[in-house]
C-alpha cells in the first residue's frame, strides 16, 4: 500500500495528528468523476478541521496520477486489490486517524458548508453514531436521488426505502423533508460516522463487497444503542450508479444476497424464522416475475443470491450469535412494520409516511 501527499507533512497528519474530519472518497477507475467533483469537495470542505483522502481500489486508469498532479493537498491511499466498497473503506480508513469519517462517493457534488451542520449536531449529541445530508439528484436537481434521498428506513421483511423514494417512485423536493429526524440507515453516498463507533461496531462487513453494507452497519449501531440522523440543512447532489449502473444482473445479485445477509445477522429472535420464511416467498415471486418478463440475467441473479446465502450460513450464524450477545436495543420505531412490497404493488401507495407510522406505533 502506498500513500501520497506533500511528503512528511501529510505523513505526520495521518499517523500523529487527530483530525476532526476525514473525508474519504473510495475510487475505482473513476478519473472522470474525480475530475468533475473533487473541485467542489476541496472548495467547500473546511481546510482547518478536515482532510480529504482518496482510497484507490487498485484502479487501472490514471486516477491516482490525476489526483497527485492536480490536488497535491489530497492524500492518496493505494490498495493493491479491488476490495469492493466495504473492505476497500475498511482497509483505507485503518490508515486514517480522525474523530469523524465522511464516506463520500466520487460522483457527489457537495455544497457550501456541507459538513458544518452535521458535525455540529453530532458533537452536541454523543449518542448519534452516524448521519447523512439531504441527497438530491445531480441531473434533476429539484428531485431526490434514489440512493438515500431524505433518509433511509426498512420494512419488517428487510426491504429498504427512503423518505422521498419508494422503489422507482422518486419525489420532487418541495421542502417536505426539511426537518431533522432519526432514521434507520444513512446512505453510503455521503455517510458521516464517528470513527470510534465505526470500529467498535466492526466497520463495514467485507462479505457484502458492495450494496447494503451501510444498512447492515447502521442496524448494528442502532442495536448497540446509538441513533442515526438525517440533517437536511446540509445537501449534496449525487449522480448515482457510477461504479455499477442500474439494471445490472450483478447489482441484482448483490442486492438480493446482501439483503438476506442483513436480515439474518440483525433480526431479533422474535419472529426471526417467520420473517425469513416470508422473505423467501417474496424473493421467489421476484424470480418468477423476472423470468416471465424475459429478464433471465436478473432471474439467474436471484437464484445465485439464494444459493450463495445458503453457502454462507455457517459464517452468518457465527456473526449473528456474536451480535445478538451485544444487543442493547432490538425494537426501533424507524422500522416500518408493514410490507412496502404489498403497499406499493398491491395497494398502489407511492410513499410511506414514517412520521405518521411512528406516531401510530408509539
Amino acid at each position: 500500500m502506498r500513500q501520497y501527499g506533500n511528503a512528511n507533512h501529510f505523513q505526520f497528519l495521518i499517523f500523529n495528528f487527530q483530525l476532526m474530519i476525514a473525508i474519504a472518497i473510495l475510487n475505482w477507475n473513476g478519473r472522470v468523476f474525480l475530475e468533475q467533483f473533487l473541485p467542489s469537495v476541496v472548495a467547500h470542505s473546511p481546510a482547518e478541521t478536515a482532510r480529504i483522502y482518496v482510497i484507490d481500489n487498485a484502479s487501472t486508469d490514471d486516477s491516482v496520477a490525476f489526483v497527485r498532479s492536480h490536488f497535491p493537498q489530497i492524500v492518496c491511499i493505494e490498495l493493491d486489490t479491488n476490495f469492493g466498497f466495504a473492505e476497500g473503506y475498511n482497509k483505507g480508513l485503518a490508515h486514517i486517524s480522525a474523530e469523524y469519517y465522511v464516506l463520500l462517493n466520487s460522483d457527489v457534488e457537495v455544497t457550501p458548508n456541507w459538513t458544518d451542520t452535521i458535525i455540529a449536531y453530532m458533537k452536541a449529541h454523543p449518542r448519534c453514531a452516524a448521519a447523512m445530508p439531504k441527497i438530491l439528484s445531480y441531473t434533476k436537481r429539484d428531485y431526490f436521488e434514489y440512493a438515500g434521498a431524505a433518509g433511509g428506513f426498512i420494512d419488517r421483511y428487510g426491504f429498504p426505502f427512503c423518505d422521498g423514494r419508494l422503489f422507482s417512485e422518486v419525489q420532487k423536493d418541495c421542502g417536505q423533508y426539511n426537518s431533522k429526524k432519526e432514521i434507520f440507515w444513512a446512505s453510503g453516498a455521503a455517510f458521516f460516522v464517528r470513527s470510534e463507533v465505526y470500529w467498535a461496531c466492526g466497520g463495514l462487513d467485507a462479505d457484502f463487497f458492495a450494496h447494503m453494507e451501510e444498512i447492515d452497519l447502521c442496524w448494528r449501531m442502532k442495536n448497540a444503542g446509538y441513533t442515526i440522523m438525517y440533517i437536511p440543512q446540509s445537501a449534496v447532489y449525487h449522480v448515482g450508479g457510477g461504479a455499477l449502473p442500474a439494471f445490472n444482473p450483478f447489482k441484482t445479485y448483490l442486492n438480493f444476497r446482501n439483503n438476506l445477509y442483513v436480515l439474518y445477522k440483525n433480526l431479533p429472535h422474535k419472529h426471526f424464522v417467520q420473517i425469513i420464511f416470508i422473505r423467501m416467498i417474496f424473493d421467489g415471486a421476484a424470480f418468477l416475475q423476472f423470468a416471465l418478463s424475459g429478464k433471465w440475467g436478473d432471474a439467474k441473479a436471484v437464484f445465485k443470491a439464494h444459493r450463495d446465502f445458503y453457502k454462507a450460513l455457517p459464517t452468518l450464524r457465527t456473526k449473528r450469535k456474536e451480535l445478538q450477545a451485544k444487543h442493547k436495543a432490538v425494537q426501533h420505531p424507524q422500522m416500518y412494520m408493514g410490507s412496502i412490497v404489498w403497499d406499493f404493488y398491491l395497494r398502489g401507495k407511492k410513499a410511506i409516511d414514517m412520521t405518521a407510522t411512528k406516531r401510530a406505533q408509539a
